[in-house]
């Protein structure tokens, strides 16, 4: 990766409803402008996430979205209020900051959930987007979401059986699992927390001596990410089943690298193949080695060539 870099600009921006989305800005200037999408609803950007892009060529916007990371309130927080935070709300927060920076148009990357997100940005925003990456690629349909919470469960039965067992007998799983997390008793919301992503941990380790992210030691982060997980999946996302599919074609002239892990359990590699089959200026690559996680083999090294290739365009 390039070297570490602080950002130059920072601020908080005012989205509505109560929420303050954090914001900064790395590298030049008078770069080309990307913006970074995370994954993981509720984890927030890292300071990694700055590093894939050379601070000669670009001026890369990196964005906390509505209850994450370091935006405020925060979707652990006690009183948390997720009613106004939806798809439709993190599009307009883009759009706002967009906006506030002055900027025209942009180069999209989001992995995981951030690919959910960027493919719905762009396919209602087309002519701001210059070009796109996207890695871990998922569309969040009711089938995806249903795998990743029980169909997957095949490869790991004894997760599995933890997992199930965390969420109250008779009760859908998703919404079972988001009372508890939403209890304004902490030791119900925090052990809730501590079963979601023992279970998000299970699954992601697809490959060879796989530790979890450092971040899943917080207790803050667990109930936060999955308060925010439960949240968006117990509502489909707010999309149309298959939608970004379907409406490919108003971004299928817009330059793609797709990334995906042929070891990706929680997010199969069908996704991502129908999405390049549908989209004539998109490449994928296949990364033999690599599950879902960015930190796996190869991951970095193909971000990292894609963000060099279209750093000049």
């Amino acid at each position: 990766m390039y070297p570490e870099i602080e950002p130059y600009e920072h601020g908080w921006l005012e989205v509505g409803e109560g929420h303050r989305i954090y914001w900064e800005i790395c590298d030049n200037p008078n770069g080309k402008p990307a913006l970074v999408l995370h994954g993981g609803l509720g984890s927030g950007c890292s300071t990694n996430m700055r590093r894939y892009y050379d601070p000669a060529l670009y001026r890369v916007v990196l964005l906390d979205q509505r209850g994450s990371g370091r935006s405020l309130p925060h979707a652990s927080e006690p009183d948390a209020d997720l009613s106004a935070n939806t798809t439709g709300h993190l599009l307009q927060d883009i759009e706002r900051l967009r906006t506030h920076l002055g900027i025209e148009r942009w180069l999209i990357f989001g992995g995981s959930w951030g690919s959910t997100l960027a493919l719905a940005y762009a396919e209602r925003q087309p002519e701001r987007v210059t070009e796109m990456l996207l890695a871990s690629i998922a569309t969040t349909t009711p089938a995806e979401i249903d795998w990743i919470t029980r169909g997957v469960g095949q490869f790991f039965p004894d997760a599995w059986e933890k997992f199930r067992s965390g969420a109250p007998e008779g009760e859908p799983l998703l919404d079972g699992y988001h009372r508890l997390l939403m209890s304004k008793d902490p030791a119900v919301a925090a052990k809730a927390a501590s079963d979601w992503c023992e279970w998000e941990n299970a699954i992601v380790a697809g490959t060879p001596g796989h530790k979890p992210h450092p971040r899943c030691a917080d207790p803050k982060f667990r109930l936060g990410f999955a308060r925010m997980v439960t949240h968006y999946w117990r509502h489909r996302a707010w999309l149309e089943d298959g939608v970004l599919l379907k409406n490919s074609g108003r971004i299928a002239h817009i330059p793609a690298v797709l990334m995906h892990g042929r070891l990706d359990l929680s997010c199969p590699l069908q996704a991502a193949w129908a999405l390049a089959k549908a989209w004539p200026a998109s490449e994928l690559v296949i990364l033999a080695a690599a599950g879902h996680d960015g930190r796996d083999p190869g991951a970095g090294e193909a971000l990292l060539a894609a963000t060099d290739r279209f750093a000049r365009r």
